[in-house]
């Protein structure tokens, strides 16, 4: 196989020009939803009317209702908020990579379809904080993959609330970047990433100003006069690795705490002090400085080589925007949104594998799929390839599947070839694309371009369904 691989990426290489620096749009969201449902529409809270689109999307919330009943239902089924997120940005051509639940953080992962092939070596985490650490209602969950090569991290956090517990939510944080780990050899950890996200209701507070001065500093949006007794910058100032993490500057009203389906700050009888609780602060990977004579693998050095004073970093992060929606008003907490430009080289640029629909597909009669290794990677007997929708949601939103080693009906130097059955391809005409999903990657490593499934005699009868969907089950 790998032999096979290794021409095909060659031939796959001719057609590719130089690699140039290009710049990817990410979309970053923290909310505490304080339990409530979803509202009924979050285009504005993903800026989709944005003349800008994004490449990536990533959700972090905080406070989903996790009630006994509610969680277990989430745990069979889609929670309500994921099922929003993926109606919206489904049409418009994004997919669900990944998602992570600890009661009620939830972390949420959208790409671009295009770039799912390039998504790679996805795994999630999570570290329990809340009473003494067995409890997951304070916390953090993360997902890192590769993206176009670069090692990529986000956190998603709800740290300890309150005013005077600012130093146990670094220590919090601590405690979560050395709990959580990989099964990465060259990213064990959170901080061994290229580029880390972290963001969340981290809970900290303004201190020593009055109810009165805050909210008349907040009124005149002179924001800056609260930055110095902000918890979270003060922290930054003392704890050395806080400083390796950036973040924009607070131009935007204080998240916390707000009256229900208002603007206005909480005029409950606690008349609690408004505060910039909900954050979202990035780190890339410091300089480093490798001793000559150690020595690694070519791609151990890759990714340990120190840059040169004044050379460009094979990664750059530009924020663009970082600011708070105004127009939600379900929790007591505003949602807080930050978009980045991530200029970057990709360091691959050849999927994994090259998959595609063989002659014309019907419900008339049985499908080849063709597909080919175009780089090597550890495949498995339990690999299959999908048939989607061309606006499929998540990667088991597929139509029907085929087993690569179990159905496959010819394999040569170049081409691999597998059957699907009939019996599940859709009757009606529709659009569909199909997918390499690995196992071992968790991910999907090559996308076909689309194609149609033409509508069969069938599909006159009255009363046949446009399709039946497979169950993915045991071989």
């Amino acid at each position: 196989m790998e032999a096979r691989a290794r021409r095909s990426a060659l031939k796959f290489a001719s057609t590719v020009g130089p690699r140039e620096r290009e710049s990817c749009r990410l979309h970053i969201v923290t909310w505490n939803v304080a339990t409530a449902e979803p509202p009924s529409d979050v285009s504005s809270l993903l800026q989709l009317n944005s003349h800008v689109s994004s490449d990536l999307f990533v959700i972090g919330l905080q406070e989903v209702n996790a009630r006994p009943l509610r969680y277990i239902t989430d745990l069979a089924f889609d929670d309500s908020w994921s099922v929003l997120f993926m109606a919206t940005l489904g049409p418009l051509g994004y997919v669900k990579v990944t998602s992570i639940r600890m009661q009620g953080l939830l972390l949420l992962l959208f790409a671009r379809q295009a770039h799912l092939p390039f998504i790679r070596d996805i795994q999630t985490t999570y570290t329990r904080t809340g009473l003494f650490g067995y409890w997951g209602n304070k916390g953090g969950v993360s997902v890192r993959f590769s993206f176009f090569g670069h090692m990529l991290c986000f956190l998603n956090c709800h740290l300890a609330a309150h005013m005077n517990y600012a130093a146990q939510r670094v220590d919090e944080f601590e405690y979560i970047l050395d709990m959580q780990d990989f099964d990465m050899y060259n990213t064990p950890h959170i901080l061994d990433h290229k580029l880390v996200f972290w963001f969340g209701d981290l809970n900290f507070r303004i201190e020593d100003h009055g109810l009165h001065f805050l909210r008349s500093a907040i009124n005149s949006n002179r924001f800056n006069l609260l930055w110095d007794k902000d918890q979270l910058l003060m922290m930054r100032k003392k704890e050395a690795f806080l400083q390796e993490f950036e973040e924009g500057p607070l131009r935007f009203k204080p998240t916390y705490k707000f009256d229900r389906f208002s603007d206005s700050y909480d005029t409950s009888g606690k008349k609690r002090k408004p505060a910039w609780t909900d954050r979202i602060l990035w780190r890339v990977k410091p300089k480093v400085n490798i001793p000559e004579e150690e020595e690694g693998s070519e791609e151990e050095e890759e990714v340990r080589k120190p840059l040169k004073d004044g050379e460009d970093l094979p990664l750059k992060v530009v924020l663009d925007t970082y600011t708070c929606s105004m127009n939600y008003g379900i929790s007591d907490h505003k949602p807080v949104i930050g978009t980045f430009s991530l200029e970057l080289k990709k360091k691959s640029e050849t999927p994994l594998v090259r998959v595609y629909a063989e002659g014309e597909w019907s419900a008339s009669e049985d499908a080849i799929v063709s597909y080919n290794i175009l780089e090597p990677f550890p495949s498995s007997t339990w690999d299959w390839i999908g048939l989607y929708k061309i606006d499929f949601k998540n990667a088991l939103d597929y139509i029907t599947y085929t087993w690569v080693k179990d159905d496959e009906v010819s394999s040569s130097e170049e081409v691999i070839q597998v059957f699907m059955s009939k019996d599940n391809i859709p009757v009606l005409e529709t659009e569909c694309v199909l997918c390499y999903y690995s196992s071992n990657t968790q991910s999907i490593v090559g996308i076909s371009p689309p194609f149609q499934v033409h509508g069969s005699m069938m599909s006159t009868k009255d009363g046949v369904a446009p399709y039946t969907v497979k169950e993915m089950g045991s071989k």
